[in-house]
């Protein structure tokens, strides 16, 4: 992300709420020139939105619709906890109890508790996950490592957010402070931020394999003569089903699934209470904790342990948060509250009532508690469901490369805009194609659901325990809660979800190892290529022109019709393209724009809000700067072309800057003022004229737009750690990236590649 070392707070006073977005106004940034880093030293203005309630039809609407999309993992949990808790059966009666109960306050402490109280508040205007929280996080402290930001960034409407007043900021101040002084910790969150999402990327390989095999696992009851192998193999041809028809989006795959999950739930609660009343109701007293103490005291080991498999009833929490843009925070509320809630705490109570008269069958707890009249519509559901369920991680894996992309953390990758109506919705082809692979590796080699397990559980707590150090953050900086409030939440929260990972670390050997290798390949792909894109973006701060040469550069120069943009990432002074350029070619374009693509710590920017140029002075070089902005959300469309836009965007720039840079000359005597009020603002018009005239014409005569190729090498007397950094590992990801030119549509017959060599 950008760092604000460029920006100062603001004060809080100065936040004034808007009823609807703003456009930037050239007038309140005419005054400085943030785009020259000596000058950038500028407080900023900001605006914000104030989110209107929706209407109660729409929020009911969007909370069918998540059912489809969002709950899929955490309400087929039930297939494989208990089987997994008791695969070697039942040892005592009131192991049962206690287990439910811990169950029980799992569901409520962390998906109600945390969740659905506290961490669906901490949203980035609307859009959820680790990204958000670290957003949210730079936006107020200046924690970035690369020092793009400006003071216009805060004009953004909705940069800031609406937050209570009359808090008290010293401890938000003194932490705020330390962190800033910190490259510590600094890096420490940029890491944190790798290691949260490239364990959702691993939740994404290890939810499918689990879901489908325990679906399909169900049909060993009806036909015992079924193999493993052939349970294997049905699930290995279910999963390449699943990933082949990625491409067509999850309009198309997840959200027509919601009368199934509706389905699913009614049938899985209301098998729990035909269970529960059947067998044995007296399971309802696992409400008392106590029978969690005395689960422990019988045998606290086998009791510590099994909390790796607890935890599994909460698988998707996570993923539940990261879609929470898709929906809305209400919607979501209710959606858990008076449905899925309910129905997966009936699920497992009916489980355990049924264990609890027919222990032997605790391996395959899920089918065997349901009756035979309901079996076959219970496994064909189960099986739809498996797939909805791993259809919200594959699409979260998605969106996840997509923001890595904007945080400059992950090699360009081909994103497919999979929906018009719903603008998340993402497909990445490469992506698709490798977490096939390795679904299908997991399954061929894990072989059941309870071996997969071993390794889904720690994936699944490592994400849980960092949502909870970046909450407690936002509590304390963003919020500026009462420290008194935040400290029950480390205890009660924190504390259990430490309890869950010291536990799933012990099954390290049975597969926890798992996740941890897939998030160790993700993190040193995303290190190589953050490492040296910072590295990239300091060495053009170093060679970019000098605004005292940069006339005499062009002085020389053999001006053509047409009209150039210079791509770069650096948003401060004219960048070493040009230059490069200038060198090397005795011809200039009339109009000249150095084009800076730039991402902002927030999710999304509107698009009124997209451009923000400059003049380079003199004026009479028809030169401009512009920084064009997305949020880590925003997806570059082919049916809104930078070119058209940039055009337009600088015709109302150059109107503004004309009417706004000359005033009238004063005079005491009240009718020569008038006069030369008069002649001014026909030189206005007609300097006005004269500009859009010659930016016209340039257009006409054709547009060129000039572009990088980099030569990325260590500089002479490196050692050999760098060498193989940026020689080797970078260059071989750069090799089979995809081009950067290519996500914002350049039209191939009209762009000229310009060479470049960076010694880092």
């Amino acid at each position: 992300m950008e760092d604000s070392d460029h920006i100062q707070e603001l004060p809080e006073d100065s936040r004034r709420p808007t009823s609807q977005p703003n456009k930037l106004s050239f007038k309140k940034l005419k005054r400085f020139d943030s785009m020259d880093l000596e000058s950038s030293k500028i407080p900023g203005r900001h605006r914000h939105r104030s989110s209107k309630d929706l209407s109660w039809s729409i929020i009911l609407h969007l909370a069918f619709q998540s059912l489809g999309v969002v709950y899929g993992d955490l309400v087929t949990s039930p297939l494989y906890v208990l089987p997994s808790i008791f695969a070697d059966g039942v040892k005592q009666h009131d192991d049962i109890i206690g287990v439910l109960s811990l169950i029980w306050y799992t569901l409520t402490l962390i998906p109600i508790v945390k969740y659905m109280c506290i961490v669906l508040y901490a949203n980035d205007n609307g859009d959820g996950g680790t990204f958000a929280l670290y957003s949210l996080i730079c936006r107020y402290v200046k924690v970035g490592l690369v020092p793009s930001q400006q003071p216009e960034d805060a004009d953004v409407s909705n940069y800031r957010l609406e937050l209570p007043k009359n808090r008290s900021h010293k401890l938000a101040s003194a932490l705020k402070y330390k962190l800033e002084k910190s490259n510590f910790a600094k890096y420490s969150l940029l890491f944190a931020t790798l290691l949260g999402t490239s364990m959702l990327i691993g939740d994404g390989v290890l939810t499918p394999c689990i879901s489908v095999l325990s679906a399909v696992g169900g049909i060993k009851k009806a036909t015992p003569k079924l193999t493993d192998d052939m349970i294997v193999w049905i699930s290995a041809a279910i999963l390449v089903f699943l990933f082949m028809v990625q491409k067509y989006g999850t309009d198309k795959v997840g959200y027509s699934f919601a009368p199934i999950m509706v389905v699913w739930c009614t049938l899985i609660s209301g098998v729990g209470i035909f269970n529960f009343i059947t067998y044995d109701p007296t399971v309802a007293k696992a409400i008392n904790p106590m029978y969690i103490v005395n689960y422990f005291r019988r045998n606290p080991k086998e009791a510590w342990i099994s909390l790796g498999d607890v935890v599994l009833c909460i698988t998707g929490i996570e993923a539940l948060f990261a879609d929470v843009g898709h929906f809305s925070v209400k919607s979501i509320q209710i959606c858990t509250y008076f449905f899925i809630y309910p129905s997966v705490m009936l699920a497992y109570t009916g489980e355990c009532s049924y264990l609890r008269k027919h222990p032997e069958g605790g391996p395959d707890a899920f089918y065997k508690s349901i009756p035979d009249p309901l079996y076959w519509p219970t496994f064909v559901v189960a099986v739809f469901a498996s797939i909805i369920g791993s259809q919200s991680l594959i699409s979260g894996t998605f969106s996840i490369i997509q923001q890595s992309l904007s945080l400059g953390c992950f090699p360009n990758v081909k994103v497919v805009r999979t929906s018009s109506k719903y603008e998340g919705q993402v497909y990445i082809p490469e992506v698709n194609y490798l977490l096939m692979l390795a679904c299908l590796g997991v399954t061929f080699s894990f072989r059941t659901s309870n071996s997969i397990g071993n390794a889904y559980g720690l994936a699944v707590v490592f994400v849980l325990v960092l949502t909870s150090c970046f909450m407690v953050l936002v509590m304390l900086i963003v919020w500026k809660t009462n420290i008194f409030f935040v400290i029950p939440y480390v205890l009660v929260i924190g504390s259990l979800e430490l309890l869950f990972l010291s536990s799933v670390l012990y099954k390290f050997p049975q597969g926890g190892y798992l996740p941890l290798a897939f998030s160790s390949v993700l993190i040193i792909i995303m290190f190589i290529w953050n490492a040296v894109y910072r590295r990239k973006y300091y060495y053009d701060l170093e060679q970019k022109v000098p605004s005292t040469k940069l006339e005499e550069m062009v002085a020389n120069t053999l001006r053509v019709p047409g009209l150039a943009l210079f791509y770069s990432e650096v948003v401060q002074g004219i960048p070493p393209i040009f230059k490069q350029y200038v060198e090397n070619v005795p011809a200039l374009h009339t109009v000249v724009v150095i084009v800076s693509i730039k991402s902002l710590p927030i999710s999304k920017v509107p698009v009124e809000e997209r451009f923000l140029f400059r003049r380079v002075e003199p004026r009479k070089l028809n030169m401009f700067r512009c920084v064009v902005r997305y949020g880590y959300m925003d997806l570059r469309k082919e049916t809104e072309p930078l070119e058209m836009m940039l055009i337009e965007n600088l015709r109302e720039f150059i109107r503004e800057d004309i009417l706004l840079s000359q005033k009238p000359v004063k005079n005491v005597n009240i009718v020569e003022d008038d006069v030369n009020q008069i002649v001014n603002e026909g030189d206005q018009q007609e300097e006005l004229e004269s500009e859009i005239q010659v930016l016209n014409q340039a257009s006409e005569a054709g547009v060129s737009h000039l572009i990088s190729e980099n030569e990325v090498i260590a500089s002479k007397g490196s050692n050999i750690g760098k060498r193989i950094l940026i020689d080797y590992a970078y260059n071989f990801l750069e090799k089979n990236s995809r081009k950067s030119h290519k996500a914002f549509h350049i039209p191939q017959q009209r762009m000229l590649k310009v060479g470049m060599t960076y010694e880092l």
